[in-house]
């Protein structure tokens, strides 16, 4: 595999697909080096692409970039979604991919599926990065009473996928408006509407049922996480608040935190640059 440039790295050329038991999985892939694993978030018309395409490029400058479409988004197989199991599909991935270890770098659900699999399987994961990530413990300081206001519309996507309320979700997702563009929803309406399936998988659970369940057991095994682990947050982040990456940060041993003002959810999409930085940094100093 040759080193590639960020002009050189498209959707279209870096598009793979590989087989798992149970699922096919879509991927993208470039550079070369060290593994790093961008996972994506739980929005509808989210993939590894839509989340990570201003990152993908930059880091592949210096490592194996590795973008999934998690089972029930993107090109990747749909799931019933009360068996949703995404830790033990990325290490059947990178069983399959011929991956040891890897840099996991996950946003929000991403970031969840990411401190699972490092708690689980530490020998396989090098370093630990979350932007925007849950904790399982509850939230002490966060309006309490259910879904935050951008979960809100980001369930509302799923329920009704029409023009509006991809607009919506995208500016929910940013706090600079100017970053919330038509091109970014189209991105991710385009995405949504070509797969129903996902949809409607997604909202069997609406962030109930088993693999909830399992996320609030794993408050305890935190501690167990022996992965250097980079929090990063928006300070503005109104889908996962950033005491969430507080939270993290207490259980976690060997975790420090970034929280990035004037950012909302996506801080890989809203502060690019910085982010592709502080990833390529810890990776190669850790």
């Amino acid at each position: 595999m040759t080193a590639t440039t960020a002009n050189e790295v498209d959707a279209k050329s870096t598009s793979r697909f590989v087989d798992i038991p149970g699922f096919r999985i879509h991927y993208n892939e470039a550079g070369a080096g060290h593994t790093v694993v961008l996972l994506h978030g739980s929005g509808a018309g989210a993939t590894g692409w839509s989340n990570f395409w201003p990152n993908i490029g930059a880091l592949a400058q210096r490592f194996h970039v590795l973008a999934i479409d998690m089972p029930g988004w993107g090109e990747s197989s749909t799931v019933d979604g009360l068996a949703r199991d995404h830790p033990s599909a990325l290490i059947a991935v990178l069983d399959a991919l011929g991956v040891d270890r890897a840099a996991l770098v996950g946003n929000s659900m991403g970031g969840q599926t990411s401190l699972v699999t490092a708690a689980k399987w530490p020998d396989r994961v090098s370093h630990l990065i979350t932007m925007g990530a849950p904790s399982p413990g509850p939230a002490l300081f966060a309006a309490g009473g259910g879904l935050s206001e951008g979960l809100k519309v980001l369930m509302e996507a799923y329920e009704d996928p029409s023009p509006a309320n991809f607009k919506r979700l995208v500016q929910i997702m940013c706090f600079d408006q100017s970053m919330a563009t038509d091109e970014l929803a189209n991105l991710r309406s385009s995405a949504a509407l070509k797969h129903p399936e996902h949809l409607a998988s997604f909202l069997q659970t609406r962030f109930g049922g088993n693999p909830r369940a399992a996320w609030f057991g794993m408050d305890e095994k935190l501690v167990q996480i022996t992965a250097p682990t980079l929090l990063l947050h928006g300070r503005d982040d109104r889908v996962v608040p950033y005491e969430h990456s507080l939270n993290l940060l207490a259980r976690i041993p060997n975790s420090r935190m970034v929280l990035l003002n004037r950012c909302g959810h996506w801080a890989q999409i809203e502060h690019a640059d910085e982010f592709n930085r502080l990833v390529a940094d810890f990776v190669d100093r850790t």
